[in-house]
């Protein structure tokens, strides 16, 4: 099985509802996203796929998000905005935007240098 991964940033704001602690006020992350896809085989000229192709998908989907407060997004009307959703809607959205060749298999989204959010199929 190959794998590649390409890794990209948004920068946003958001507060957690129904939680105590110090994220239930509004703050922000630069948020640093880990897109992996895999793939059984390669292409003739021995890629799983270009990257740059791959890197303009993923920032597709994160323009949605850049410089906002994520609670205002639809997606997260209903939803904490936690980096498990992050993870999940970045996912979900961006499996949309690439299909056959090779599968998304994973995303993870950093809010810290030391804590992360994985969502993968």
């Amino acid at each position: 099985m190959y794998r590649v991964k390409v890794i990209s940033s948004f920068s946003a704001a958001h507060f957690l509802k129904n939680y105590k602690g110090k994220c239930e006020n509004l703050h922000g992350h630069n948020w640093k996203v880990e897109a992996t896809w895999r793939s059984e085989k390669l292409d003739p000229q021995g890629l799983v796929i270009d990257f740059g192709l791959l890197k303009d998908k993923l920032d597709s989907v994160l323009e949605q998000l850049d410089h906002k407060v994520l609670n205002e997004i639809d997606y997260f009307k209903d939803k904490n905005p936690t980096s498990e959703e992050i993870a999940f809607y970045i996912f979900s959205q961006l499996k949309e935007k690439l299909t056959g060749v090779c599968k998304l298999e994973e995303i993870r989204v950093w809010e810290k240098d030391n804590s992360c959010a994985i969502y993968q199929e």
